[in-house]
């Protein structure tokens, strides 16, 4: 036998030998795998969709129902109080779990974070989508483990790839839920074991959706601007206040949570909240910045708006998610960093409907330490023309923003730049 040249001896024995066998078993076994949890995450989603623009469509047609949402935040409490136990921990608990596993996610995660996001909606907090599609996504995938017996190295993918599929099929962005799910547990590290279970639950889980009909928000698709010093520089400029916008709201909501905390019987934490909410509309007099707020995103787009968008949105949304109503933070940080980018289109000198989509995703990857996930969301919604300015917004919006982001869970496992005289390493 004649001996192997020397630079492939240089290789472990485990790459120098392709095992197409076991390659196929492993590709055909999760294509199996994932597709399960493609179809129940992508079916959950999309009736989670539909009934989501119900009670919104109700709520716009029926103000008066602001005012029961202190009793809608009393139910939500009861429920997660005597029959959520872990539940509670609703993003948290999936990450938690990947990391160091404890326990199944429990099934009934998934009727309670449904029920709390539609009771949230229907009375007028301000919340998202992302978080119940998210934990719907995982929770039905760690159903399977049991069933079929897999191991725990198993599960960990299962769970990463419920992930995925939930963000994909509720935006409607697979390449960048498949990412998402990849790269929220540890800050600066992807486990590339899990790249084909996510992107195959990802692809699945967004064409299931889609074939039930359920269709996804359509925005504009940015024109090509060349990329220039200046356009750079003002770029720069407009991620940095992005990643600082991610930085107050992730703040503002993890001290807001630990002030109703010193409430002891938590199911009053939503209804002291709600009291709250409904004085500050009332106050505003409108309802501009309750709900999911796609109407005013979408209106960021054409024409600057105020800068009390911004932070109105981002005041309610803190508040709501900080005293226990449920739904995600997502497509709130999309409406704050679109209005933002939007009023900051009065001074600076690029175009609104840019600075807008840099906003979108910028304040959301700094908000959520997922700049990759953010780009790829930003090409998918809004082509590709624009990508370098796109990839600017949301790596120097994750650098802004600082180390916690809106999951208390997610692990530091590289800081996102080195220290002055130490070694970037864990932290």
């Amino acid at each position: 036998m004649r001996p192997l040249p020397a630079f492939l001896r240089l290789l472990p024995a485990r790459l120098r030998l392709l095992n197409t066998p076991a390659t196929l078993l492993f590709v055909l076994r999760w294509v199996l795998l994932s597709g399960l949890v493609g179809v129940a995450a992508g079916s959950a989603s999309a009736f989670f969709l539909v009934a989501l623009d119900w009670v919104t469509n109700w709520r716009e047609l029926h103000p008066w129902a602001l005012a029961l949402l202190p009793a809608a935040g009393f139910l939500i409490g009861l429920a997660y109080h005597y029959f959520g136990s872990r539940a509670g921990r609703g993003n948290n608990l999936i990450l938690e779990e990947i990391q160091a596993p404890a326990g199944p996610v429990p099934l009934r995660l998934v009727p309670l974070v449904l029920g709390g996001t539609l009771l949230t909606h229907l009375f007028g907090g301000s919340a998202g989508r992302e978080g119940t599609a998210v934990q719907m996504g995982a929770a039905l995938a760690d159903q399977l483990p049991p069933l079929l017996r897999l191991r725990p190295h198993d599960r960990r993918l299962l769970l990463l790839a419920g992930m995925s599929a939930g963000f994909a099929s509720v935006f409607g962005t697979p390449l960048a839920g498949a990412v998402f799910g990849l790269e929220v547990v540890r800050l600066g590290s992807i486990r590339y074991e899990a790249l084909l279970p996510a992107f195959l639950a990802a692809l699945s889980a967004d064409f299931v959706t889609r074939a039930w009909g359920v269709g996804h928000t359509h925005y504009p698709q940015l024109s090509a601007l060349p990329v220039t010093p200046a356009g750079v520089g003002w770029t720069l400029l407009a991620a940095a206040l992005f990643g600082l916008a991610a930085r107050s709201f992730a703040t503002l909501t993890h001290w807001l949570s630990r002030q109703f905390a010193r409430i002891s019987y938590p199911p009053l934490r939503p209804v002291v909240g709600g009291v709250l909410l409904v004085a500050a509309v009332w106050a505003l007099g409108t309802t501009r910045y309750i709900g999911l707020g796609v109407p005013v995103i979408a209106e960021a787009f054409r024409v600057p708006l105020p800068p009390q968008d911004f932070l109105l949105k981002l005041l309610l949304t803190a508040l709501t998610l900080g005293c226990g109503f449920k739904g995600g933070e997502v497509t709130p940080l999309f409406f704050m960093g679109a209005t933002l980018g939007s009023a900051l289109a009065v001074v600076l000198p690029l175009p609104v409907a840019l600075l807008a989509a840099m906003g979108f995703v910028g304040v959301f990857a700094g908000a959520a330490n997922t700049p990759l996930a953010c780009l790829l969301m930003g090409l998918e919604l809004f082509g590709t023309l624009a990508g370098g300015y796109l990839a600017l917004a949301c790596v120097v919006a994750y650098l802004f923003s600082g180390h916690r982001g809106i999951y208390s869970a997610q692990l530091i496992e590289q800081a996102k730049h080195p220290r002055p005289g130490r070694r970037l390493g864990k932290v």
